[in-house]
C-alpha cells in the first residue's frame, strides 16, 4: 500500500454524522460524538518518531483489527 500521499484527517462532526460506526484510536472524549453511532476505541501507540519496526507493528495491528472487525459486519 502506497502511503506517500497519506496524512491524518480530522474527525469532524460532519464525518461522524455520515457514519454508522466511528472507530477511534485513542482519542476518547476528544472526538465528536453523535447519538446513535457505535464508537469502538482501538488504543494504539503513537508512531511519531518511533523506529520503523514499531511503526510497522502498529500498522499490522490496525490491519488485523480491521480485518476482524469487517468479518463481524459481514452478513
Amino acid at each position: 500500500m502506497d502511503l506517500a500521499d497519506a496524512y491524518p484527517k480530522p474527525l469532524t462532526e460532519e464525518v461522524v454524522q455520515a457514519a454508522d460506526i466511528v472507530i477511534t484510536m485513542g482519542c476518547g472524549y476528544a472526538c465528536p460524538v453523535v447519538s446513535g453511532r457505535r464508537y469502538p476505541d482501538w488504543p494504539v501507540a503513537y508512531p511519531d518518531g518511533a523506529p520503523i519496526a514499531v511503526v510497522r507493528g502498529i500498522r499490522d495491528a490496525i490491519d488485523a483489527r480491521t480485518t476482524e472487525f469487517l468479518t463481524q459486519l459481514a452478513p
